[in-house]
C-alpha cells in the first residue's frame, strides 16, 4: 500500500468526527479511480467504519473513462460505491488532446458500459463547453453524444481559466481563443434547452438530473452544510471552522506519520461569513435561498431587475438571473 494512502486511512481513522454517520460519501478532488483497486476500496471501508453511512446513502466515486475498466467498476460496486461521475468533458479527441486529457472520445461509451454492467444505475457525465475553438455545432453534437448514453445526471460546466494553468498562460500570450461571450451564453442556453428536453431537471446552474437523481453529496455543499474533508488537499467545514489540508502529497504524509494536525490552513466562519456563503451557494440552486437571509434594499433591485423571482418567503434566480448569480448574491448580502 502506497504511503499517501496508508496516511489518508491513518488521518480517517484518526478522525475527530468518529462515529458520525454520513449521509454521503464522495471521492473526488483529482482522479480517484487511478489508485490500484485494493487501494481505493481500502480508504472506502475506513470511511464506512468510521462513518457508517445511513441507509440508502450516497457514495460516489469520480472516474476519468480511461482508468477503469469492467473489473474495476465491479468492485467498487461490490463494496459500496453506487454513484460514478465520468469527467468525459467532451466527446471530440481535439478538444480532449488540448484539455490535456488522457482519454479518448471512445473510452467514455465504453466506460459507461462498464459501469452499467457493474450494477451502477446512478451515473454523472462531466462535459465542458466554451472550450478553445469550440463552435455551437460542436458543442451541439457534445449534447447529443451525452444524451444519447442516457445518464441520470449532467454536470456541464463553462471553462473557466484559473491560474497557474496552461490554458491561462496561453491567454495571457494571446495565443488562446475562446467563444465570446454571447457564443458561451448561446451555448449555455443550448444546454439548458436540450437537458431539459430530454427529461433532465435544471436544479442548479450548471447541473441537470432525473427525478430523484440529483447529486446528493452537492446539494449539502450548496446549502452550505457540514462535511468532514481527507486526504491531501482535502476541505472540511466541521463545527463553524473550515479547513484545508497540505496539499503535496509528502507534507501531507509528514504531517499525518508525525502525529501533526494535516491542515495548513483554517478560518472560524463567523455568522455573517456564513450568510453571505448562504447565499452565493443557494442561489445556484434552483430552490433558492430564504428570502430572510437577503437584504431588503438588494431584493428590490434585484427584483426590478428581473434577475430574481420571490414566491413562497423564497429568492430564486430567474433565467435572465442565471447569467449574473455572483451579482445578485453580492447585491442580496
Amino acid at each position: 500500500m502506497s504511503r499517501t494512502t496508508a496516511a489518508m486511512i491513518e488521518e480517517i481513522v484518526r478522525s475527530p468526527w468518529r462515529g458520525q454517520p454520513a449521509k454521503t460519501i464522495f471521492f473526488g478532488g483529482g482522479t480517484p479511480t487511478y489508485l490500484p483497486t485494493e487501494q481505493l476500496l481500502a480508504i472506502l471501508a475506513a470511511v464506512m467504519e468510521v462513518h457508517p453511512p445511513i441507509e440508502g446513502a450516497e457514495i460516489t466515486s469520480e472516474a476519468n473513462p480511461g482508468t477503469v475498466d469492467a473489473d474495476k467498476f465491479s468492485a467498487m460496486r461490490e463494496a459500496g460505491f453506487n454513484r460514478i461521475s465520468l469527467g468525459a468533458q467532451s466527446f471530440l479527441d481535439d478538444d480532449l488532446m488540448r484539455l490535456g486529457r488522457i482519454h479518448v472520445a471512445g473510452q467514455i461509451e465504453a466506460a459507461v458500459a462498464k459501469a452499467r454492467e457493474a450494477g451502477f444505475d446512478n451515473l454523472n457525465l462531466d462535459l465542458m463547453f466554451a472550450l478553445p475553438g469550440q463552435s455551437l455545432r460542436a458543442w451541439d453534437q457534445n449534447l447529443s453524444r451525452a444524451i444519447g448514453l442516457e445518464p441520470e445526471h449532467l454536470s456541464l460546466y463553462c471553462l473557466t481559466l484559473e491560474p497557474n494553468t496552461p490554458f491561462y498562460r496561453q491567454h495571457l500570450r494571446g495565443l488562446l481563443i475562446q467563444p465570446d461571450e454571447d457564443d458561451q451564453v448561446e451555448m449555455y442556453e443550448l444546454a439548458r434547452e436540450r437537458a431539459s428536453g430530454a427529461g433532465y431537471g435544471h436544479y442548479e446552474i450548471s447541473n441537470f438530473a432525473k427525478p430523484e437523481r440529483e447529486s446528493r453529496h452537492n446539494l449539502a455543499y450548496w446549502r452550505a452544510e457540514s462535511y468532514a474533508g481527507y486526504g491531501p488537499g482535502a476541505v472540511g467545514f466541521m463545527d463553524g471552522v473550515r479547513t484545508t489540508n497540505w496539499k503535496h502529497p509528502q507534507r501531507y504524509i509528514e504531517a499525518v506519520e508525525s502525529g501533526l494536525p494535516t491542515a495548513f490552513e483554517s478560518e472560524t466562519i463567523d455568522e455573517a461569513t456564513h450568510r453571505l456563503e448562504q447565499i452565493m451557494l443557494g442561489l445556484r440552486l434552483r430552490e433558492g435561498v430564504p428570502v430572510t437571509l437577503a437584504d431588503e434594499n438588494g431584493l428590490r433591485e434585484m427584483a426590478a431587475r428581473g434577475w430574481i423571482d420571490l414566491s413562497n418567503d423564497r429568492v430564486v434566480l430567474t433565467l435572465d438571473g442565471q447569467h449574473f448569480c455572483s451579482a445578485v448574491a453580492l447585491a442580496l448580502a
